[in-house]
């Protein structure tokens, strides 16, 4: 099967920090660059038919980030939040003579880009997120401004990944017999109706395999704490660099240049929601995980509540953002609602 769809070239990008794939839409007369950033179990294949529907004076660029695609697997330090990855974003761009460009960030990636607008604003033309992170990560907060639960942060970080999801990537397995299969979790979590989104399904899936594994990458490591459910984040690997003792990119809101934001999201994700299937603290609630201690303890993580009281903050502070939620769309708008979300990207981008 090709991976790359007509229309997109591959590069190999040689940087003091990386070797990285970087796929380019290229452009006729370039006026413009808009810089794709994949999120977690993924890689820049998802982004393909998003750079193609570009205008044709758009250069489009997704960029693998380590440990994903065909980018050098490299350890990822957590106590850097996601600064490993923006980092690397920032030498790629440079190694490329890119000194300024919009941005697109989906999932984790979101987070990546709100790192990147934080140490790198000059060079942020405007911003679109497609379902982000929470500014205050992934699990262990309260409240639209993020409340830490517990300094220990339980039931965070690289122990909450399922072990048999794991063993499926690690098996490179494609296929539909196992409901912890990358082609299942994508039916699953990733799109709200599997059934109308089958045209590239081999193409997601081969990029969800792309994901290197272990305590450095995907999931990352953990350590045993007291509280339940008896872990709490280590400090290696990828998810590991979204929990709220690591994350916090919040301080987006105090910028003296804010860059125009697009949040778009859809009301059907599983993933990033006020009511997440991959919370923990949502799930002992549900009474799938048990022993939960309680909502005074460990509350679900209002996700949505927290990326709005942000996203509110930075245009009362002078900021521009523009909300769009879609219904019968769950975690992958750029795939759920391929028209629209170009439309609405072209818009953001021509606006001044």
């Amino acid at each position: 099967m090709a991976t790359l769809l007509d229309g997109i070239v591959q590069h190999s990008v040689a940087t003091p920090r990386i070797a990285a794939s970087v796929l380019e839409r290229p452009a006729v007369n370039a006026t413009s660059t808009v810089v794709f950033v994949h999120g977690n179990v993924s890689s820049s294949l998802f982004w393909q038919p998003a750079m193609l529907s570009l205008e044709s004076d758009v250069r489009a660029l997704a960029i693998d980030l380590r440990g994903f695609g065909d980018s050098e697997t490299l350890p990822v330090d957590a106590t850097r939040g996601v600064r490993d990855f923006s980092d690397d974003i920032a030498s790629v761009l440079d190694s490329l003579g890119v000194q300024r460009a919009s941005f697109v960030g989906w999932s984790m990636g979101g987070g990546v880009v709100m790192q990147f607008m934080l140490d790198h604003a000059e060079r942020v033309e405007s911003v679109t997120f497609v379902s982000p992170v929470s500014p205050y990560g992934f699990g262990g907060t309260k409240g639209a401004h993020g409340e830490l639960l517990a300094p220990e942060c339980p039931g965070t970080g690289g122990g909450g990944a399922n072990p048999d999801f794991i063993a499926q990537l690690d098996a490179g397995n494609a296929g539909d017999d196992s409901p912890t299969s990358a082609r299942m979790v994508f039916r699953t979590a990733y799109v709200a109706d599997a059934t109308a989104h089958t045209e590239h399904e081999d193409l997601w899936v081969e990029s969800m395999l792309s994901t290197a594994t272990g305590e450095d990458n995907y999931p990352g490591d953990s350590v045993a704490v007291d509280a339940w459910p008896g872990f709490g984040p280590g400090s290696r690997g990828v998810l590991n660099t979204m929990t709220p003792d690591h994350f916090d990119v919040s301080g987006i809101t105090e910028l003296a240049s804010k860059p125009r934001l697009l949040w778009i999201r859809g009301l059907n994700d599983a993933i990033v929601s006020d009511a997440s299937g991959f919370d923990l603290n949502f799930l002992g609630q549900l009474g799938v995980i048990p022993g939960w201690p309680g909502a005074e303890i460990a509350p679900p993580q209002p996700m949505i509540e927290q990326t709005r009281a942000v996203f509110d903050q930075y245009a009362a502070n002078g900021g521009e953002y523009t909300e769009l939620a879609w219904e019968n769309c769950g975690h992958s708008a750029h795939l759920e609602r391929p028209t629209e979300f170009v439309q609405a990207l072209t818009a953001h981008l021509a606006a001044r």
